[in-house]
């Protein structure tokens, strides 16, 4: 026998660790499955007490290699496409091997061929490839063999991955002008002032006169630039860094996510987004017939955000005290009373996840008119903000030249 340590979550939602003893990996999760966890971690204790993973890979590769997010949607949609046609789940795991493009998505479905083959349902042979399934995936499986609609969930499924990368495109479409611009910003800042400036010094030095307080402002700024580019290089790093580890801590996640929210131009959108994707994964876990418990504490776990995160967790936590899930959310400032108001309405009437949907409607059709309007508000600004600085750098250069230029066309 082999000794395992697990990772799993519970039907009530909750994460549940401990040792369990096995002929082999196979064995552990379906003893695990008879218990009702849904596996997320599991490995082979080593004989001097170290942790050591179990590698599931096949002669075909490592089917912990990740699947592009597209080529996801499309396996699901296929698959639902073929098992409502009547194809057998098995037969449609193989063709969907033989066509996958990348090596991590061919080594997974060959993986779930063995598996099912060798009489696991789908959702348990997934357990065997988290990087490719996570536990939203796997649970919307899980609920579609018990309820013998797996077509109905896996489109539930692809439609669900569809609206998520669609709401994804857009955030990145409206933050990539705007970075990519600072960036050009600053190094036009940057050239102007190691490269440009200190050449127009000299001139003034041998001139000998007397120079405006914009032109000094700008002359001691390039100095220190000059003289210590080493130095603001370095601390940049560092403090990139810094900020990457601190921001990869509980609490830094935190009180970088509620930064985000409070951003002056960013913040509503930010916030926008992360209803829209609250809404859109409770409803359709709701939808699929996953418990309540396993779906709040889903839905905490994808939500993106670490205040929205805390908001589901204590809800959940109330909720299994036996009080309404509104009553919660509407304790916490990310969840507008709009929103608190239709999910109390959608506990009453039994509609719940209907109106979650129309919540999630709601807000993708705000994300998508707030970054088309962002859009056209930021060039602007953009412009305008480069015209300030490049221009501030220009006419501090030239504002002594042309009084000097003017003070000997009056001497003439």
């Amino acid at each position: 026998m082999i000794n395992f340590k697990y990772a799993a979550k519970g039907p009530s939602g909750q994460t549940v660790e401990g040792n369990i003893s096995a002929a082999s990996k196979a064995e552990a999760v379906a003893e695990l499955r008879k218990q009702n966890l849904v596996v997320m971690r599991l490995s082979q204790s080593g004989s001097k007490g170290k942790t050591k993973k179990v590698k599931t890979t096949n002669a075909r590769g490592d089917v912990r290699a990740r699947a592009k997010r597209g080529e996801l949607v499309i396996f699901t949609r296929q698959l639902a496409t073929m098992v409502g046609a009547g194809l057998s789940l098995l037969e449609s795991l193989e063709v969907l091997g033989h066509q996958a493009e990348s090596p991590g998505m061919k080594a997974a479905c060959d993986k779930l061929v063995n598996e099912v083959r060798g009489g696991s349902d789908l959702s348990a042979a997934m357990e065997s490839c988290p990087k490719i399934f996570n536990f939203l995936y796997i649970s919307m499986v899980k609920a579609g063999e018990i309820s013998g609609q797996m077509d109905i969930i896996l489109n539930r499924l692809a439609d669900y991955q569809e609206a998520s990368a669609e709401l994804t495109r857009e955030i990145k479409a409206a933050m990539t002008y705007p970075v990519i611009s600072m960036v050009l910003v600053l190094g036009i800042t940057a050239f102007l002032m190691i490269g440009v400036v200190p050449t127009f010094k000299e001139v003034f030095e041998s001139l000998d006169a007397e120079l405006p307080a914009i032109t000094q402002f700008v002359l001691t700024i390039s100095d220190f630039m000059r003289g210590n580019v080493a130095m603001i290089a370095v601390g940049s790093i560092i403090a990139a860094i810094g900020l990457v580890m601190f921001k990869n801590t509980e609490k830094g996640t935190y009180l970088w996510d509620a930064t985000m929210l409070k951003l002056p131009v960013f913040g509503a959108l930010f916030s926008k987004v992360c209803l829209a994707r609250f809404s859109r994964t409770f409803a359709t876990l709701i939808r699929s017939g996953v418990p309540i418990m396993s779906t709040l504490d889903i839905v905490a776990d994808t939500a993106g955000n670490g205040v929205v995160q805390k908001a589901v967790r204590e809800s959940r936590d109330s909720v299994r005290n036996g009080n309404l899930l509104s009553e919660p959310l509407g304790d916490a400032p990310v969840f507008p009373p709009m929103v608190v108001r239709m999910i109390a309405i959608g506990e009453r009437t039994g509609a719940l996840e209907t109106l979650l949907e129309k919540i999630a409607e709601f807000y993708d059709s705000q994300v998508k008119a707030q970054v088309k309007a962002l859009t056209s508000l930021i060039e602007p600004l953009l412009i305008t903000f480069m015209g300030v600085i490049v221009g501030g750098v220009v006419l501090a250069i030239f504002a002594p030249i042309l009084d000097m230029v003017g003070k000997l066309s009056g001497g003439q």
